[in-house]
């Protein structure tokens, strides 16, 4: 696991004057990352404010480590997804029940928990605690600590509501993934291991053994040759880059077949040839999902699906966690 863990705040994080105290100080309270203004890392700042109370089918979960997704700096520039802040950002959570509020059966305080946060509305991992959807949250696998179990909700349940619940691969399936490194890419590969399906991954030159390691049968230079070159006859693809990938897309999947974006948008300009070529196209959007995290938990105790942890950062270095450059796996916060 390599990772980079540093205190200089004003990478990525200012500490509000005003608001901001040392952590724990109050049991009341917490530290969050929050942001008054749209734009770049600098807007992020490490402030301290009261620690919500869990309301009705609701728990109290302190937060030992937050997935980094690209959304995040997404929306920390343009608000896309959640509107104007202020707000805190992060959807991914692993940690301990805090407290259950009234009707909460599933969960009781001490509880190690992981799940993602009801996207997009729902929001705030960015802290030392935060509430949610008792339904948005599942046991956590004692195989993964919490930042491997932080690294998995939102491109975990990408990968299998794309693969599984849309195109539902299985054994002997044929399916492309597409920046199958990457964060969803390198848990859809295992994903589509697990299921039995023969899998053609896309990924950059040096990065194509590590794909390889994950299970894929073809991994492909997505620079160096045109996958429709040496592909073809395939039941899915799962794009998660967009641009014109899915119109070379519809060259490789035969009839019948599904096309899964995670762009949506990218799919309106190939409508009418999918439709031409009896192809299904399918552009969606993560959810939170119970049984597919208990799904992804399973894999995670059978040992076929192992997160990769391209870098960890303490929660006051986020916006240094957001601008990361690529690598392998995923980025994750640890909080407490």
């Amino acid at each position: 696991m390599s990772g980079s863990m540093t205190g200089d705040m004003s990478r990525s994080a200012t500490a509000d004057p005003q608001e901001s105290t040392t952590a724990g100080a109050m049991n009341d309270t917490m530290m969050v990352i929050t942001q008054d203004e749209l734009g770049g890392p600098e807007v992020l700042k490490l402030v301290n404010r009261p620690k919500p109370d869990p309301g009705i089918s609701e728990i109290l979960i302190r937060v030992h480590a937050a997935g980094v997704n690209p959304i995040d700096g997404i929306n920390r520039q343009t608000g896309a997804f959640i509107g104007e802040p202020p707000f805190v950002l992060g959807w991914d959570i692993s940690g301990t029940v805090e407290a259950v509020g009234p009707g909460v059966t599933l969960f009781e305080p001490g509880d190690e928990v992981f799940g993602m946060l009801p996207f997009p509305r729902a929001h705030g991992a960015y802290a030392e605690y935060a509430v949610g959807s008792t339904r948005a949250f599942a046991a956590k696998p004692d195989c993964l600590d919490h930042i491997q179990a932080a690294a998995i909700p939102m491109v975990g349940l990408t990968a299998w509501q794309g693969l599984v619940d849309t195109a539902r691969i299985g054994t002997g399936s044929r399916v492309v993934i597409n920046g199958a490194a990457g964060g969803i890419g390198h848990l859809a590969v295992q994903i589509a291991k697990a299921r039995g399906a023969h899998i053609a991954a896309l990924a950059s030159a040096k990065d194509l053994h590590f794909v390889r390691s994950l299970g894929a049968d073809h991994a492909i230079d997505y620079a160096g040759s045109d996958f429709t070159e040496v592909v073809d006859g395939q039941d899915a693809m799962l794009d998660v880059v967009g641009a014109d990938y899915p119109a070379r897309a519809l060259e490789v999947i035969k009839p019948g077949g599904v096309l899964v974006s995670t762009q949506p948008p990218s799919l309106a300009s190939v409508a009418d040839e999918a439709a031409r070529r009896q192809i299904r196209l399918a552009g969606m959007i993560v959810e939170s999902d119970p049984v597919g995290l208990s799904e992804l938990s399973r894999l995670a105790i059978a040992g076929d699906l192992t997160p990769t942890i391209a870098a960890t950062y303490p929660l006051a270095d986020a916006g240094a966690a957001q601008s990361r450059e690529h690598a392998p796996g995923k980025v994750v916060l640890t909080i407490a």
